[in-house]
């Protein structure tokens, strides 16, 4: 495998608001269209494989980024249980609260979410460059996964909607190669 790029998915009603968007099946917003229209020039090549989550949100932007993907649930964006249409002010009220703390069990943990990733990861071709279409927690996690870091590590790499991450290596190790791209 030479890359791998990870693509967020558009802009939907609750990631302008900041509500954490899990399993709930949101469409794009027209600007969120525009967003994945303009990645087609970006994601022309050749690819190994592409991968998106099944949510419509994903699937929509590879779409109109003029890619045809296979269906992973595991890019499935993280179950946040209870937080799900909150945003983390909301969560907030009665203590201070992340995502990425415990203070809250949410739908799955994040090492369940890691583990997600490390499967996504494993099936990957060794041959050719992969795109994946998802969320951007999952991706986040992905990444830092495949860099080695704990799965914690990902509050660190904040992905935009129709954000691109590049994923390779420097000499032996897993490198970022680019973000936000």
């Amino acid at each position: 495998m030479t890359e791998i790029w990870v693509v967020r998915h558009g802009e939907t009603e609750w990631s302008r608001t900041g509500q954490h968007t899990g399993r709930t099946d949101l469409p794009l917003l027209p600007e969120g269209e525009e967003m994945a229209l303009a990645l087609k020039p970006k994601l022309d090549r050749p690819w190994a494989l592409v991968l998106s989550s099944p949510l419509q949100r994903a699937r929509r932007t590879a779409e109109l980024a003029g890619l045809t993907p296979v269906l992973d649930d595991d890019l499935m964006e993280w179950d946040y249980g209870p937080a799900e249409g909150r945003t983390t002010a909301q969560m907030s009220v009665e203590s201070p609260w992340t995502v990425w703390g415990e203070q809250v069990p949410l739908g799955e943990t994040l090492e369940q979410v890691a583990e997600r990733a490390r499967r996504v990861l494993a099936r990957l071709p060794t041959g050719g460059d992969v795109c994946l279409i998802a969320h951007g927690h999952m991706l986040r996690v992905l990444t830092a996964v495949y860099l080695e870091l704990r799965p914690v590590d990902a509050k660190h790499f904040v992905l935009k909607p129709c954000g691109i991450g590049v994923l390779g290596h420097e000499h032996t190790w897993p490198a970022l190669k680019g973000w936000n791209v």
